[in-house]
């Protein structure tokens, strides 16, 4: 005879069902994170093998060039440990820094509202778009003559230089990623009565925070090289004059470090710009991780 169904059975059976979902759940996200470590393993790995090989095979050729014209890793490093104990490197990279702080602080004031102004409004676009594309694919170091005339080879020179460098990628990405707002999503928001304000917040930034990350990222290494670039020109402080300096006198041991140093700034700048856009649009990597 059927056992009568109970309250209590009932609860039980939901007991169960919910204790086998929650044991799954846990499975789950236990092979989840074994497969992130394999793969953080992996990556680590394969980056690791390459710059070793890079290194050999950079220490072989160095050694077998004249050290007056290229020098192999161990002479840079020894180079460098020289440069950081007498406080020369840190002295020039300071400056450099903030420069470069100063420069990209006011290129993301500046990039990302003006890439929405010129998105949203047809009037920004059209008085805009021929002056974007211009210095977009000039040449930054043909500006360099030009700005040093007008503002001297003090900072403000070289903030400008910095600006123009990376402005254009922050404002091109940021009026695309708005321009490619699904409209289907705008017309779902607009049924709903949002506001233009809800619109915004909702619809409109969380779409085109990938563009806006990628132009960032972009923005990142130009600005790196448009540092560089005005310290060849406009000043006797900084990374590039470092770099001149120690071309000059023919010591590419010397020379190396501040190169490999500007090499590990753009690394290390791109990760924390990845960083931060998995941190605010965690969307965006999970469509790539798919």
């Amino acid at each position: 005879m059927a056992q009568a169904t109970t309250p209590e059975t009932m609860a039980a059976v939901a007991a169960d069902i919910q204790a086998e979902r929650a044991a799954l759940l846990q499975r789950e996200r236990a092979l989840a994170a074994a497969r992130r470590r394999r793969e953080k393993l992996f990556e680590w790995a394969v980056r690791g093998g390459a710059l070793l090989v890079l290194l050999i095979i950079w220490e072989i050729f160095g050694r077998q060039v004249n050290r007056a014209l290229f020098a192999p890793p161990s002479a840079v490093v020894a180079a460098a440990a020289e440069m950081l104990g007498s406080g020369e490197l840190w002295q020039y990279l300071q400056g450099s820094l903030m420069v470069l702080a100063i420069g990209f602080g006011i290129t993301l004031l500046i990039g990302i509202p003006l890439g929405f102004a010129m998105a949203r409004s047809r009037t920004v676009y059209y008085a805009l778009d021929w002056y974007i594309d211009a210095f977009n694919s000039t040449p930054n170091v043909a500006l360099v003559p030009l700005i040093t005339l007008i503002f001297g080879f003090d900072i403000t020179a070289k903030v400008i230089v910095v600006v123009i460098a990376s402005l254009f990628a922050v404002v091109v990405n940021t009026e695309q990623g708005v321009r490619h707002v699904d409209a289907r999503l705008l017309e779902v928001a607009r049924s709903f009565r949002s506001s233009e304000r809800q619109l915004w917040t909702d619809v409109i930034l969380p779409s085109a925070l990938p563009y806006i990350a990628a132009g960032v990222r972009i923005a990142v290494g130009r600005a790196l090289v448009g540092m560089v670039v005005a310290e060849f020109f406009t000043s006797v402080t900084g990374i590039g004059y470092l770099i001149v300096r120690y071309s000059n006198s023919f010591q590419p041991d010397h020379l190396l470090v501040p190169i490999v140093v500007v090499m590990a700034l753009g690394i290390l700048l791109t990760a924390v710009t990845r960083a931060v856009e998995v941190r605010i649009a965690p969307w965006s990597r999970q469509a790539e991780d798919k």
